[in-house]
């Protein structure tokens, strides 16, 4: 087992950080509500990719659906035009890897969704996938202190993740 150092830092550091390892890791984050999970997030943070590259002001919004799955409703702003894509959410194994969730925006291609770090109140997050390719870092408010993102990107660090790669989003229309 992985020393328990880092995280008994990042724990006094930030009170009430849980780590996950679900996918690239070990274990999933203790106690993980998908209830308390849903709801909208404002993306602070994310490595470049082709489906949201030079957008900004993007959220994320999840809400459970009438099949227990959960909707995913992304949204965000590129060149003056609101661009909104909306897909589906499950958790494979709610038990063992509850912070462990696949989403899915075309039919049934699924791709890892693992939180990877989270408050115990559930305004900051860490997300990456099974590849370092992908990661994102999510608050309830369009902003992020600077403590919780000094956090944020040690632990993306530790865990592999080349943080130069991250690209800030502008989440100035959200501040209004």
């Amino acid at each position: 087992m992985k020393s328990l150092i880092p995280f008994a830092l990042a724990a006094f550091m930030f009170p009430g950080l849980m780590l996950a390892q679900s996918g690239r890791i070990q274990e999933a984050i203790p106690e993980f509500k998908l209830k308390k999970y849903l709801g909208k997030w404002y993306e602070i943070a994310r490595f470049d990719h082709r489906f949201e590259r030079g957008m900004s002001n993007v959220t994320a919004e999840y809400s459970l659906r009438d099949d227990g799955k959960v909707k995913v409703l992304n949204a965000g702003w590129k060149d003056g035009k609101r661009k909104v894509s909306e897909g589906k959410a499950k958790q494979p194994d709610p038990i063992k890897d509850p912070s462990w969730l696949k989403v899915s925006f075309f039919m049934f291609f699924y791709s890892d969704y693992n939180i990877l770090l989270l408050d115990e109140d559930y305004r900051y997050a860490l997300v990456g996938s099974s590849s370092p390719e992908y990661l994102w870092i999510l608050s309830r408010e369009p902003y992020i202190p600077d403590d919780v993102k000094e956090v944020m990107l040690k632990e993306a660090v530790k865990l592999g993740y080349d943080t130069s790669k991250l690209i800030w989003v502008d989440q100035t229309a959200n501040l209004r």
